[in-house]
């Protein structure tokens, strides 16, 4: 067999909004998320809220993020993503309270069946615990949990579903130890 992309079909994926949402999304998020100019989380927050966004209080977001879909995403109370994030998310991506998703960071909701000569859609959702940290240019493939408090550091692509206070590295990213934070 070999791979004849005129194949092709996801006409079974729904982005979740008609053509012209996506449209005036796209020129949103264009405009105002990827914005390098622009540093307001505030008005970052209104768009993404106007757009079906689930958006918690006291939360961070840097200039240059990209978001595919925002009714896709939810983000919880007093977490930060960073400069250049792009969270792909043709699938849900659930970011828990106190999350840190620093700059460069992929959230990769989709992919391809690589044993389907029409090279098929796959999408799964990524959630992000209370507490996780995703360090700079670290990516995150589809259907991955980052549980509670656990980090996956800089530059390590995750493949598989971490433990709570693990702490992540590489590629694939493996457990290197268990994360301890002080008491104050």
């Amino acid at each position: 067999m070999r791979v004849d992309l005129s194949t092709f079909d996801n006409s079974w994926y729904n982005p979740g909004r008609g053509f012209f949402t996506r449209t005036l999304w796209h020129v949103a998020n264009a405009l105002i998320l990827q914005n390098p100019l622009n540093p307001s989380s505030r008005i970052k927050i209104i768009i993404l809220r106007l757009f079906d966004a689930r958006i918690g209080a006291g939360v961070v977001l840097k200039p240059s993020i990209n978001v595919k879909y925002p009714w896709n995403l939810e983000i919880g109370d007093y977490s930060w993503i960073g400069e250049n994030a792009w969270l792909d998310s043709l699938a849900p991506i659930k970011i828990g309270n106190n999350v840190c998703i620093s700059q460069g960071v992929y959230f990769c909701t989709g992919n391809h069946d690589w044993t389907d000569p029409a090279f098929g859609l796959i999408v799964k959702p990524i959630i992000i615990e209370d507490g996780a940290w995703v360090g700079a240019r670290a990516t995150v493939l589809p259907g991955v949990t980052v549980k509670s408090h656990s980090i996956v550091a800089a530059g390590s692509v995750i493949a598989k579903d971490t433990v709570a206070y693990g702490i992540y590295a590489g590629n694939p990213a493996m457990k290197v130890k268990e994360r301890k934070i002080r008491s104050q």
